[in-house]
This record gives C-alpha cells, sequence and structure tokens, in this order.
C-alpha cells in the first residue's frame, strides 16, 4: 500500500489550467475566481505536493470541497463552426453532427473551472 498525498480539487484545477492549458497566473486566477496571490498559493501547493509523489513514489488523491460539475458539455466544429452539447458520461463524439469532420474540440466556454457549492 502506498502512502498518499492529498491533492485538493482547487488544486488539482489550477495544475490544469497553468500546466495543462498553459494560462498566466492572472488568467488561471480569473477562472477560479480567487485573486491572483491566492492563486499563487494554490499552484505553489499543489507543484510541491506533485513533486512529492513523483520523487518519494507516493501516490497522489485528489480530494476536498464540494463542487458541482455541468450537466452538458459544449462541444464546436472547426470545420463548420456547428456547435452542439453533449450529457457528461456519454464519450467523447467522433465526428461533428452536422458536417461529419473528426475536426472537433470541446467550446471555450465550456473549459472552466468547476465552480464551489455554497
Amino acid at each position: 500500500m502506498l502512502e498518499e498525498v492529498i491533492l485538493t480539487v482547487d488544486e488539482f484545477e489550477a495544475l490544469r489550467l497553468a500546466d495543462l492549458e498553459n494560462l498566466y497566473q492572472e488568467q488561471a486566477a480569473e477562472k477560479m475566481n480567487v485573486s491572483r496571490q491566492t492563486f499563487g498559493m494554490i499552484i505553489e501547493s499543489a507543484h510541491k505536493k506533485v513533486a512529492e509523489a513523483l520523487v518519494k513514489g507516493k501516490a497522489l488523491k485528489i480530494e476536498g470541497g464540494e463542487f458541482e460539475m455541468a450537466a452538458m458539455r459544449k462541444f464546436e466544429c472547426y470545420e463548420c463552426q456547428h456547435s452542439w452539447e453533449l450529457p457528461y458520461g456519454t464519450g467523447r463524439p467522433e465526428n461533428c453532427p452536422s458536417c461529419k469532420s473528426g475536426n472537433i474540440h470541446r467550446a471555450q466556454e465550456d473549459r472552466g473551472y468547476a465552480r464551489g457549492v455554497g
């Protein structure tokens, strides 16, 4: 059984925005509805925890907080600009329902932060 490093949902989202989406801290902070300084503290903590897990061979566990996920995901087609929604849990579509192109992506406004409850 591996020791665990606990990564909060906020830390996980900060990693996604900064390291996967390549947003500047100011942009990422805005998406998370926190100050740039708060975002900086969250991402620093997340980086330390991920480094500890990698270097020391520990498991990463993501937990903490209540949040709501959107019921639907929005997609757009690069070819015909058609947009449509699908419920979560139905898998990623392979083709645009309008022009059948496989050149699709998640809509920009659908790539945001899971908002806290309460």
